[in-house]
């Protein structure tokens, strides 16, 4: 819907909803009995309904003056969908109606080229991911979405184990008794799948963090074993309603790179200080600038203030030492601990949360977890530190498709090599290619004799290939390779062996310009090997 229109039902349902507030107040007035009739609380039950419309309506306006069309749309039509009133099934149906307008032409261009930078049209073209109704809010991943998802995995798996995690897997479902243990039953329970098995009630995990409780009191724990740091990419299973699902953005099946660090009193700092250190390398590699906040107690809390208190204070000091600008963000914090919540810029100027770092003191007393100390005592309370970097893996794919724009750097891309073969020299182009994807590489090969040379190599570079090998006559008989890169820069012939050594000193460096890259080790300026 346009704005303007927006701006004239927000003001018109402002008239009836003040209108119907003085009903009330002069019903109320005149006689107290009328406070338990049911006018009077049918004239509430319209009021609450009332409020609720002018609230997604405001919603609706800022959603529509921010952000211009909806990324499916396929024109500035208008579009209608169907939502329960407060997001309860027993609720009224409203109809949701969306479109735009713009000030002039050159508005509507600029969003139609915002839309090229959207995860969800990039992962159609690509082919790299889709959904579907009989699994909303859950991904498909295809082969090449895969291998993006399993290279970030990869890399933080690596990162993990030189920081000292060891990587746990843990189970999917859990007895409801677990999560009234945790807490998390009495605070986000309307956000779980639970079901009924055998007369007791079931939940699929929302997160890692109580499993690893288990994990932690199975059996004694000394000092000698703190810091004990746990990975996890387990995977993860929240219900987010349906009309708040969005692409990878807003998922209900996902997974995380999930930490948690079971430590002593003296040693968060250290602990902090040193997951702070993980993001900013991780983060790093992606080009990302991030902006750093501390979320403090809510409203609704487990334990004391002092404990809170203390833990905040923790984390303020761990801010200040990693010397990056931080902001406070006052009553954000999780029901269970104070946290640091990191949220990455992406390539519209938009803010992401991502990673997150949360002190918590409630789930050691909750799980009765102990460790013995140097002196013997056996009743000592660990911290706990829970941990993300990349936080949920669909949102992260969704980030850097879009800070990409599809063009993926060579480490991560779905389409790194494809190998172009002339007339006559098909089998030598099969092997070639069989020697890339051999050594790990995503190549792919072409063998369609009927397109000219030009237009291959021309319809690779649309592709996002990060290089093309180019193999006739000559690189047959020579066992060499004609290599161009995506951008079209000059091409160099080599040898194939010299081009898998540079090729996999490209990868392993995760080098953000590949291509540069390459070139400077062709002309010996680089180290090709790792």
């Amino acid at each position: 819907m346009a704005a303007a229109a927006i701006a004239q039902l927000l003001a018109d349902q402002e008239v009836e909803v003040r209108r119907l507030s003085q009903v009330i107040e002069r019903l109320q007035s005149e006689d107290e009995e009328l406070l338990v009739g049911s006018d009077l609380q049918s004239l509430r039950e319209e009021n609450e309904k009332l409020k609720y419309r002018r609230l997604h309506l405001q919603r609706s306006l800022r959603a529509e003056m921010a952000r211009g069309p909806a990324p499916h749309s396929a024109g500035p039509g208008p579009q209608n969908s169907s939502i329960y009133s407060e997001g309860k099934s027993n609720m009224e149906t409203l109809e949701r109606i969306s479109g735009t307008a713009f000030l002039d032409s050159n508005m509507q261009k600029e969003q139609e080229e915002t839309n090229n930078f959207d995860h969800r049209n990039i992962g159609r073209e690509q082919e790299l991911f889709f959904f579907h109704e009989l699994s909303p809010g859950s991904c498909f991943f295809l082969p090449r979405g895969a291998f993006i998802y399993n290279t970030l995995m990869s890399f933080i798996q690596s990162e993990n184990r030189k920081r000292g995690f060891n990587e746990v897997v843990s189970p999917n479902i859990y007895s409801r008794r677990l999560w009234e243990m945790s807490g998390h039953w009495q605070h986000c329970s309307h956000n779980m799948f639970s079901f009924d098995v055998e007369k007791e009630m079931f939940a699929l995990k929302p997160m890692n963090c109580p499993g690893h409780c288990l994990m932690f009191s199975h059996r004694p724990r000394s000092w000698r074993e703190l810091p004990l740091r746990f990975a996890d990419f387990g995977v993860l299973h929240r219900r987010e309603p349906s009309e708040l699902l969005n692409g990878l953005t807003r998922v209900r099946r996902f997974e995380q790179d999930d930490g948690h660090i079971f430590c002593m009193m003296e040693q968060i700092e250290e602990e902090i200080m040193g997951c702070l250190d993980f993001l900013r390398s991780v983060y790093g590699v992606f080009g990302f600038t991030f902006q750093l906040k501390l979320s403090t107690r809510p409203e609704m809390f487990l334990g004391d203030p002092n404990t809170w208190n203390q833990a905040e204070e923790h984390l303020k000091c761990s801010l200040d030492a990693f010397g990056e600008a931080w902001r406070l963000s006052a009553g954000d914090g999780a029901f269970y601990g104070p946290k640091i919540d990191v949220d990455v810029k992406d390539a519209l100027g938009i803010y992401h949360q991502c990673a997150t770092i949360q002190l918590d003191f409630q789930l050691p007393i909750r799980f009765n977890l102990t460790y013995v100390s140097k002196d013997g005592a056996d009743e000592n309370r660990p911290v706990i530190i829970h941990r993300a970097v990349l936080g949920s893996l669909e949102r992260m794919v969704a980030i850097l498709a879009e800070d990409y724009a599809g063009k993926w750097p060579f480490w991560l891309s779905p389409r790194q090599v494809l190998v172009v073969a002339g007339p006559g020299c098909e089998e030598y182009g099969r092997r070639v290619c069989q020697e890339l994807t051999g050594a790990g590489f995503m190549a792919d090969v072409d063998l369609d004799t009927g397109s000219v040379p030009y237009k291959k190599k021309k319809n690779s570079q649309l592709a996002q290939y990060n290089f093309i090998l180019a193999v006739g006559e000559k690189e047959k008989v020579n066992h060499t390779v004609n290599v161009r890169m995506r951008d079209n820069k000059e091409h160099v012939e080599q040898s194939l062996a010299t081009t898998l050594e540079q090729l996999r000193w490209l990868q392993q460096q995760r080098a953000p310009r590949a291509q540069e890259d390459f070139q400077l080790s062709v002309c010996g300026q680089a180290d090709p090997k790792p």
